[in-house]
């Protein structure tokens, strides 16, 4: 027991301590983990890596964190359970840098995200020069003559009132500014747009923004009032600091209710352009530069910077069609009535503008093609246009089907106001060496960089800049050692991968300059190519030195050599593993007996390299032509078919723009008729070589416990169909739906299927309890009484799969798909595991077996994108013989990958680089892996020439 154990007190300072860990599969294991040290957890899949890392060391710090707040405190924040763990000693602070994506927030950017976005706004609203937006000329201060002559273009005996705004757009109730108004012998003002005597001002709701003006002068203009305006225009800029707003009465429009409309024109003592009155800034404040608050952000897209139009090319998706065979895709399929009426609408258009229908829509005079989508209203026939159309059935309609058909033809489109800046032009106009603030969040990190390294301010600026350009070169220096270089500042988070997320977080962290904290990392060379990891463990590194603890589950064998410790877990995986079987320098590792991990790195152990490859023939190609999204440089590619192909190349290269964004989303698009919009590109070629695509990535198979490996690789289905067949099945008429545990009759009713059922608890965590009913097994006592030799339905489901197989040895359907699973590594799994407690790595292979299961069709393409995150040396050659086997059966694979050990495997490689981002984008090297390694230009051939020479 824990209790008998003790752990000295200078033990604990040096050192983390860890008794008694049982937490999943963990094998009630102890562990002293050095304290300020870089350390490596790693083992085989399913080893308890992540189960000691995160499930006991960060859960327990988290919980300790959380316990010592107030109860008060606690109540609004998640409750956390204690692991499954005797007794830690010695833990600091922890702070986990997990693998997740980034936020589904549009207006989540990477800037905004490290927090650099809060300092390019101090930096432009303190040293930024506003210039007029209409002109593009500097404007500086207005003096109180310019603001009166621009008053006196109004007409003759216009009533005017002349404010000064005291407060603008803040919560609270400002009682004290009413007070301090009325004793400078002010009567009225004017609180959210309504006219007040200030003894007479309700009041104000304190949680609610409110702009409160005080009335300083009520005019009429005519010439005698020129030195009244100008004394009263003064004293409102003495009491608002600089800011006048001049309410006067608009005779050309009247209000429905025949009052006369007030218009406000607001003039600043700071900044206005002499020509264009309206040009007029008020004070430069951080607030003016976010898109995210009223004064800042674009009124049209209210600082998206897109807007959901009709997208042209989900419209006419196939442009080789004519009009005649329906290329107007969103024409088509709306009933038949609708159909006869598109079709007398495409016959008057094509009579109209005298084109043949039967000619392709691509051939069609671009003059024709705008006409067609935006309506021409020249002529005698007035024609509506496809677009308008669309828009006016979409805002005129009541039908939620019509509603979800026509927003399937929407696409996100760049703003017209702000172009996709997301701020007013007001915001935009304020620069910093003839850049404004949208054209610096434009830039990569690397470029940014260097664009603020080479920042000169006079002297006066220069001094309010010092502090602020230091912190951004800081946090820029701090993502470009993780390997962001490549990556836009305005990149939405949304589109980041789980890897590039992770590295964000890491350098915020970094910057942060935290110390005596313990960082728990997983595995944070996911994305990088060989080429960046130095600079990555640098990182680590420089976290270490500065007294934190970096633990880091991780297979790189780079990283792993670069430890201060390792921590080997295994031997096996699942109920195998949850042991350390080695823990040490690398010496201790590579000499231990059990050490899987220890065999490979002293090369006892390899993954081979292929002694023939596949000898694949461009006549039996697929191949993407124009490719020109993001950085690529309008490529042509050609994708060899019946082999594995390997796209690689630094991080930012275009390797997921290449595959994910364009090649994948335009084969969907070609074989199903996806409306997914691909990357922009001019043609595919040959996708009537394969007969069906299939994208297998790390997400995982199911949202919730009750989707597990055997209801998604459709195995349950059958194993269902077994039990009832069986004789006392057949008496009671139990069907298959009996043994569901998501179906009302078979599945216990007291937790509904679950298992388990929760208590709420009040300043406690939430306790799960196994179900006293069912005893976890889910099922009623009546299904469970059925069987099949000696084990009920439960029983099955927590089986296995080494033990499933030979169970099931003499169904051959059921028998084949089980073997799939062992044969990718998953023996370990139970059938009936949930799918939330799968890793990325194991979801990937569960998706893998469940192809492999099926009935071998060839002519498959399919497309993996890093298949070999979580995965160990052993588990890659398991990955490596699955995608062989594959591509035995005549398959396509199509991988992007930075693993060498894969790499070097490929029958074909396509290398892109040679640089990430605006330096990317282009083919540098294409062949076998022993034709990259000649390549001189090719980051991957210097790293694969190390492999290929073993």
């Amino acid at each position: 027991m824990a209790t008998t154990r003790k752990t000295s007190r200078n033990s604990a300072k040096r050192e983390i301590v860890v008794l008694g860990a049982k937490e999943h599969n963990l094998q009630r294991i102890d562990v002293r983990i050095p304290r300020d040290k870089l350390v490596v957890i790693t083992g085989l899949s399913g080893s308890g890596k992540s189960s000691l890392a995160f499930d006991t060391l960060y859960a327990e710090g988290q919980r300790k964190y959380v316990e010592s707040l107030s109860a008060y405190a606690r109540q609004f924040l998640e409750q956390l359970s204690k692991p499954d763990v005797d007794h830690i000693e010695g833990l600091p602070p922890t702070i986990a840098i997990e693998q997740r994506s980034g936020s589904a927030n549009p207006r989540s950017t990477v800037a905004t995200t490290t927090e650099l976005y809060d300092y390019l706004r101090l930096l432009f609203a303190r040293v930024g020069t506003p210039h007029c937006w209409v002109c593009g000329r500097e404007i500086t201060s207005q003096p109180v003559t310019q603001m009166s002559e621009a008053i006196f273009r109004l007409p003759e005996g216009t009533r005017f009132m002349v404010l000064a705004p005291v407060v603008r757009g803040q919560k609270g109730q400002h009682a004290e500014v009413l007070r301090h108004v009325q004793r400078e012998g002010f009567v009225r003002v004017r609180v959210d747009s309504i006219l007040y005597d200030l003894q007479d001002v309700p009041e104000l709701n304190k949680n609610k923004k409110h702009t409160i003006e005080v009335v300083v002068d009520r005019l009429v203009l005519k010439p005698s009032v020129r030195i009244r305006l100008a004394d009263s225009l003064g004293a409102a800029l003495d009491l608002s600091e600089g800011l006048v707003t001049i309410a006067y009465e608009d005779n050309g429009e009247v209000a429905s209710d025949s009052d006369s409309v007030w218009k406000n024109q607001i003039y600043s003592a700071t900044f206005a352009c002499p020509e264009h009155p309206e040009a007029n800034l008020e004070e430069l404040s951080p607030r003016m530069f976010s898109f995210n608050s009223p004064y800042g952000a674009c009124g049209v897209c209210d600082g998206l910077g897109t807007i959901p139009e009709f997208d042209q090319d989900l419209i006419v998706p196939d442009k080789t069609l004519s009009l005649s065979k329906g290329a107007i895709n969103a024409w088509r399929h709306g009933g038949k009535r609708m159909n006869i009426f598109y079709n007398r609408m495409i016959r008057r258009f094509c009579r109209h503008f005298e084109v043949s229908a039967n000619t392709p829509y691509e051939e069609l005079s671009p003059a024709v093609r705008k006409s067609l989508m935006y309506g021409d209203d020249k002529g005698p026939k007035r024609f509506e246009g496809v677009i308008p159309n669309l828009t006016r059935r979409w805002q005129s309609t009541v039908s939620e089907f019509v509603k979800q058909r026509l927003h399937s033809y929407l696409s996100e489109q760049p703003c017209r106001a702000c172009g996709g800046a997301r701020l007013k032009a007001a915001s935009l106009a304020v620069k910093i060496d003839e850049k404004n603030i949208r054209d610096v969040v434009s830039m990569s990190i690397s470029t940014a960089r260097k664009y603020f390294d080479s920042l000169t301010f006079d002297a006066e600026r220069s001094k309010i800049a010092e502090q602020i350009l230091r912190e951004i070169s800081h946090r820029l220096k701090f993502m470009e050692d993780v390997g962001l270089g490549y990556i836009t500042l305005d990149r939405t988070s949304n589109t980041l991968s789980g890897g590039e997320a992770q590295r964000i977080r890491l350098a915020t962290q970094v910057g942060s300059g935290l110390v005596g904290v313990c960082y728990v990392l997983d595995e944070p060379t996911i994305g990088l190519h060989q080429r960046d990891n130095k600079r990555m463990i640098a990182t680590l590194r420089h976290l270490r030195d500065i007294d934190n603890t970096v633990i880091v589950v991780e297979h790189d064998e780079e990283m792993i050599r670069s430890a201060d410790h390792i921590i080997d877990m295994g031997p096996g995986a699942g109920r195998r593993g949850g042991r350390i079987v080695a823990q040490g320098k690398l010496k201790d590792i590579e000499k231990a007996p059990e050490s899987v991990t220890g065999k490979y790195l002293c090369r006892a152990m390899e993954i081979e390299t292929p002694s023939e490859r596949r000898t694949l023939s461009f006549r039996h190609a697929l191949e993407i032509r124009g490719c020109r999204q993001n950085n690529l440089k309008n490529l042509d590619v050609k994708f060899p078919l019946d082999g594995i192909v390997c796209v690689t190349g630094v991080s930012g290269s275009g390797k997921s723009t290449l595959v994910n964004q364009t090649l994948l989303r335009a084969l969907r698009r070609s074989l199903y008729g996806s409306r997914d919009k691909p990357g922009a590109f001019d043609k595919l070629l040959g996708a009537g070589e394969i007969d069906k695509v299939i994208e297998i990535d790390q997400s995982p198979i199911g949202r919730t416990p009750r989707s597990n490996p055997a209801t998604y690789t459709g195995v349950f289905d059958l194993i269902r169909q077994l039990f009832a067949k069986t004789r006392e099945a057949k008496i009671r008429g139990y069907k298959p739906g009996r043994f569901s545990f998501n179906v009302k009759g078979g599945r216990c009713e007291a937790c509904g299927g679950q298992g388990t059922k929760r208590i709420g608890m009040h300043f406690l965590p939430d306790v799960y309890v196994t179900c006293a009913e069912c005893k976890g097994s889910r099922y009623n006592h009546e299904t469970l009484e059925i069987k099949y030799r000696g084990k009920n339905i439960a029983d099955v489901l927590k089986m296995r799969g080494e033990e499933a197989l030979a169970f099931f040895q003499n169904f051959p359907k059921i028998k084949r798909i089980i073997k799939t699973l062992n044969d990718v590594g998953l023996s370990y799994v139970e059938l009936g595991q949930a799918s939330t407690t799968l890793s990325g790595g194991e979801a990937q292979r569960v998706k893998l077996a469940s192809e492999l299961g099926k009935a071998a069709t060839g002519h498959t393409l399919y497309v993996l994108d890093e298949p070999t995150t979580g995965l160990h040396f052993a588990d890659i050659r398991s990955l490596l013989n699955v995608l062989n086997r594959l591509a035995e059966k005549g398959n396509s694979i199509i991988i992007i990958e930075h693993n060498m050990d894969v790499i070097k495997c490929a029958d074909w490689i396509i290398d892109l680089g040679p640089e990430g981002g605006d330096a990317g984008g282009t083919v540098i090297a294409q062949g076998t892996p022993e034709d990259i390694i000649r390549c001189r230009k090719s980051y991957t051939g210097k790293f694969l020439r190390s492999k290929l020479d073993r």
